[in-house]
């Protein structure tokens, strides 16, 4: 019985960490070549809501309630996620409902993360400007 005890409680450990890591993916390494890619997404689906600079002024956003966030503010202005990557890449990943904002699952985990990473550097060039 004693063994059976401890195997339970190991394989609910395993679950449970399993279980956690897949709700928090690790993030890869910022590179040069993860931004460029995530730049090149971002001017395919993210350009016309968000606009080209980041600033949330791009054609299709103009009509859309509620405005696309502007990624040029300081990254602790940012609505719901308040620039935490883990929180930017759950949006990007899940969308936010009751908003034009869809979920982007159909792209890697790298992919979004890389998407994640060139959002907050339009706040980090702003940073940098004033």
């Amino acid at each position: 019985m004693k063994k059976q005890t401890w195997f339970v409680m190991v394989g609910s450990l395993f679950l449970f960490a399993a279980i956690s890591l897949a709700a928090n993916p690790v993030p890869p390494k910022k590179t040069p070549q993860l931004l460029k890619e995530g730049e090149k997404i971002y001017e395919q689906i993210c350009a016309s809501c968000h606009g080209s600079k980041g600033d949330g002024k791009g054609p299709a956003g103009a009509v859309l309630k509620p405005p696309p966030t502007d990624f040029q503010k300081p990254l602790k202005e940012w609505p719901g996620t308040k620039g935490d990557p883990q929180k930017i890449f759950e949006v990007i990943s899940k969308g936010i409902p009751s908003s034009a904002m869809v979920g982007w699952t159909q792209y890697s985990e790298q992919q979004r993360w890389s998407l994640a990473y060139t959002v907050m550097d339009f706040s980090k060039r702003m940073g940098k400007r004033k």
